[in-house]
């Protein structure tokens, strides 16, 4: 009999282990910054981008936040008026937002996620022309490749 309960227990515990194990495994990617690198971001729009990245802070909608940390609303703020200072803030980062700007090679060590030039105009239209916000204009690549971006990790 014990032979007979081994058998038809051990596929469920061999299942429950596999599954575990794969949702360890999916944490630990998830924590990765490889995981959301360029290659992991790879070819979405500004929606993709906000719903990947952005909105884990400022919420869905774009009502911001406050607890742990405070993270600024986006819906209805008068600061997007100048595409200038939301792309700089993305490319730089603002208290203790991280810099998504920084070069390629700079991601691991810092462990933040790099966005391209694109990908950057890309966001700031999509938050310009969403959440409560109907500013006009198309921010371009070229746009934000001729804002200053930063070089170099941040201080810890």
């Amino acid at each position: 009999m014990k032979s007979w309960l081994n058998h038809l227990c051990m596929p469920r515990v061999a299942a429950r282990v596999f599954v575990l194990g794969a949702a360890v495994a999916a944490v630990a990617v998830a924590d990765d910054s490889t995981f959301t690198s360029s290659a992991g971001v790879g070819d979405v729009g500004g929606a993709q981008i906000y719903s990947q990245i952005c909105q884990g802070c400022h919420m869905p909608a774009g009502e911001g936040a406050v607890g742990a940390g405070h993270y600024p609303k986006l819906a209805g703020d008068a600061a997007l008026t100048s595409w200038q200072y939301a792309a700089l803030t993305v490319l730089s980062g603002r208290n203790g937002m991280p810099p998504f700007g920084l070069p390629a090679s700079q991601v691991q060590e810092t462990r933040t996620v790099h966005l391209s030039d694109a990908q950057v105009a890309d966001v700031i239209n999509y938050i310009r022309s969403h959440l409560g916000n109907s500013y006009r204009g198309q921010v371009t690549a070229a746009q934000v490749a001729a804002l200053p971006h930063p070089n170099s990790p941040p201080a810890p």
